[in-house]
């Protein structure tokens, strides 16, 4: 498993993952949707804390640089 998230997509898909998190607690969904924004908001946050996803990886989409490969 190697590394296919940048650094700028792997910020960005924490700050969402984190604010997801907030809106499900925060925002008083039903509860069918605070699941769904859960599930969302912890890939996020997974896929960017690991810096590999699995959809980008079956689509071949490849946003970490030639040198960041390396290291992981």
């Amino acid at each position: 498993m190697g590394c296919n998230i940048g650094t700028g997509e792997r910020a960005i898909r924490i700050v969402v993952g984190v604010i997801l998190l907030l809106v499900g607690y925060l925002a008083g969904l039903p509860a069918w949707a605070v699941v769904i924004v859960y599930a969302a908001g912890a890939i996020a946050l997974l896929t960017g804390s690991v810096r590999f996803c699995p959809l980008w990886w079956l689509f071949g989409i490849n946003t970490c640089g030639p040198e960041s490969q390396k290291q992981h």
